[in-house]
């Protein structure tokens, strides 16, 4: 039984990517330990299929913390016995390189995101050019990878001629209960990060007659708090923090509209495909998302959203509202969605997780 350890800089708790990837593969032949970190803000881990362990920084932002989790994830990795190790994003990539250089073991590249193109890193320019030298050193040399989109895909064959598979974060599909709706709201269920719309967002708030429910947490938090004082509508906006999976599926299903926003600039918002974008298919939820490629491949099949050209304030004003007004278009996104989960699920796109990894060790 080849044994595969999975790297990540997160905490684990809620990280439903993840636990999906790390059953799937454990369930078909592989024994995996999934590694992350203890905060002091962390539950205990929930008992799984898979090893779980979470190394304790004492930094847990910034420059000293990636030096320490990275050097602290090194010699952890360096005791442990494995055939295989996969850093999941840029920020551990270095210590699996190093670790699978050492031990001659396969080691595979999981670009979940795009990372260097990710606003918080692409507008600082230091921040940029210190992880720009880092995906230049470290991608090339892993020859077996997967992100979540075929243009992601793409955009590594052309800057590190690397064939990636493309292996997308689909829900589990489980068993769809109709719930009542006892009142009418917005739902955003997702990383509050920069680039995902909330400028724009919150400003609209003050022109739409329903309710917002955020859930989730990241480094836009600040900033978000901030908008909500400036535009008066914290009377509108509920902030949940993070949440469980089952939270956070118990709100989109009794929601009205989801929210998928993301700006355009920066290959890695264009190219995504959101978790939020497909959990809100899974939930039955209509949605506002971006007429960005991979949304549009979906919407073209299944009409679950109404995507927008480009974000402002105005843009989303009209889009939303006209939206929330139109029950029937409401209903027949409803029906698509579940239409839509029922070839758009994990149990399919597992085949291919699992196919890839058999692959490089025969």
């Amino acid at each position: 039984m080849k044994h595969i350890y999975f790297t990540v800089t997160n905490d684990l708790t809620y990280d439903q990517r993840m636990h999906r990837i790390c059953h799937s593969l454990t369930t078909n032949g592989f024994n995996v330990t999934l590694v992350g970190r203890k905060m002091a803000t962390s539950h205990p881990l929930a008992q799984k299929s898979f090893e779980q362990k979470r190394l304790k920084c004492f930094f847990n932002k910034g420059f000293l913390f990636y030096v320490e989790y990275n050097t602290r994830l090194f010699f952890y990795l360096l005791n442990k016995h494995m055939d295989a190790v996969c850093a999941i994003d840029l920020d551990t990539i270095l210590p699996c390189l190093a670790v699978s250089q050492i031990k001659e073991i396969k080691r595979v590249y999981d670009a979940h995101e795009y990372f260097t193109e990710l606003k918080e890193v692409r507008t600082r320019p230091f921040v940029k050019w210190v992880w720009g030298k880092v995906e230049q050193f470290a991608v090339p040399k892993f020859r077996y990878g997967y992100t979540v989109s075929e243009g992601l895909a793409d955009e590594f064959a052309r800057k590190y001629n690397r064939n990636y598979a493309v292996i997308r974060n689909l829900p589990l599909l489980t068993p769809f209960k109709p719930v009542v709706k006892e009142e009418r709201y917005l739902f955003y269920g997702g990383a509050v990060n920069e680039a995902r719309g909330f400028e724009y967002l919150i400003p609209a708030m003050v022109h739409i007659d329903c309710k917002l429910i955020v859930a989730g947490d990241g480094n836009f938090m600040p900033q978000l708090k901030a908008l909500i004082e400036q535009y008066k509508v914290a009377h509108k906006v509920e902030l949940k923090g993070m949440v469980s999976p089952e939270e956070l599926r118990n709100y989109a299903e009794k929601a009205t509209l989801g929210l998928a926003l993301a700006e355009k600039d920066g290959i890695n918002q264009y190219w995504a495909l959101p978790n939020k974008f497909l959990d809100y298919i899974h939930a039955a939820l209509p949605q506002i998302a971006m007429n960005y490629p991979e949304y549009t491949k979906i919407n073209d099949r299944y009409k679950v959203a109404v995507l927008l050209d480009g974000l402002s304030v105005e843009s989303v004003v009209r889009k939303v509202n006209e939206t929330l007004a139109d029950t029937a278009k409401l209903e027949e996104m409803s029906a698509q969605c579940l239409m839509a989960r029922e070839n758009l699920n994990w149990q399919k796109e597992e085949e291919a997780l699992v196919k890839f990894y058999h692959s490089i060790f025969s």
